[in-house]
């Protein structure tokens, strides 16, 4: 474990934490990854190991490309285990509850890049909350066709129970003792456009074909206007586990925003990569390792 903070880092954070009158948190890949959603290892042995055997990939992230070339039935069978675990069921640490009970209080917003449901399944009020970059419990026409998404977790759990999986009370995913899964899906389950019949896809932003809907819009401007009406207060800037990867979603924002307000802060919580530019460090607090950990000691 990666626990390059110090004692005096974690109380500036909880000081300024106290002390601001808003915070805004902008959540990437890393905290759900410290909150327990890995990629690789024990998780994706549990689920993909007929997938990985065949096709010989080691990751559910590089699998996600290879399955693209599969029959939809093939397809939809890989993609309907890795939504169902990484959206629909709670990841194995409490990261984000800790993180909520941080700011429960608080006039807070979250921006994520995260498409996991993670702050929605911990608590966190859907009207604080912009998933600027989709989510994996909604389908859209890949076409597009137009400008809907639609839930899917009726098919996706369809799909999983068609394959072997039996979902347990507490809603995780499980393999009877003796059963070899399958790695199809009845056809009737492929989704297809209910408009125009092309096959459906996940909303989630890859290319200019992502759907911007209802529900997006609304919290785009919900966040703005957040923003808007803290402009020259007292903001902590709390960025948790966001990469170089898209940094013009959360992270320069972030720096941008803290360096034009003279009364915000910006913290970074990174396994790695937990930096700031020079013009903002003496209002700025970096955390390296741990960010569930952090997180904890923390409250």
């Amino acid at each position: 474990m990666n626990m390059n903070y110090t004692e005096a880092s974690i109380a500036k954070l909880k000081a300024e934490l106290d002390r601001a009158e808003a915070v805004v948190i902008g959540g990437g890949a890393g905290l759900s990854t410290a909150a327990g959603f890995i990629y690789t290892g024990e998780r994706f042995d549990k689920y993909f190991r007929d997938f990985a055997e065949k096709y010989h990939f080691e990751d559910m992230y590089s699998g996600g490309f290879i399955v693209l070339q599969l029959p939809p039935e093939e397809l939809w069978a890989y993609w309907s285990r890795y939504i169902y675990i990484n959206r629909y069921m709670d990841p194995p640490k409490p990261v984000y509850d800790d993180l909520l009970s941080l700011v429960k209080d608080k006039d807070y917003f979250v921006i994520t890049t995260n498409v996991d449901h993670c702050f929605q399944k911990a608590g966190f009020d859907k009207a604080r909350l912009f998933y600027t970059q989709g989510d994996y419990g909604l389908w859209q026409c890949s076409e597009p066709c137009h400008g809907k998404t639609y839930d899917n977790y009726e098919t996706i759990r369809k799909m999983a129970e068609s394959q072997g999986f039996v979902i347990a009370e507490d809603g995780t995913l499980t393999v009877p003792e003796g059963v070899t899964l399958k790695m199809t899906v009845p056809a009737e389950l492929v989704p297809r456009c209910p408009v125009c019949g092309k096959p459906m896809t996940m909303n989630l932003r890859s290319d200019d074909t992502f759907v911007e809907d209802d529900g997006w819009r609304r919290a785009s401007a919900a966040y703005s206007e957040f923003l808007w009406a803290h402009e020259g207060r007292r903001v902590l800037f709390l960025e948790i586990g966001v990469g170089m990867n898209t940094p013009v979603i959360i992270k320069y924002p972030f720096w941008r925003m803290t360096y034009n307000n003279p009364n915000a802060f910006y913290a970074c919580l990174n396994y790695s990569e937990a930096f700031c530019p020079e013009q903002i460090e003496d209002r700025s607090v970096c955390i390296g390792g741990d960010s569930g950990e952090a997180i904890r000691l923390l409250r």
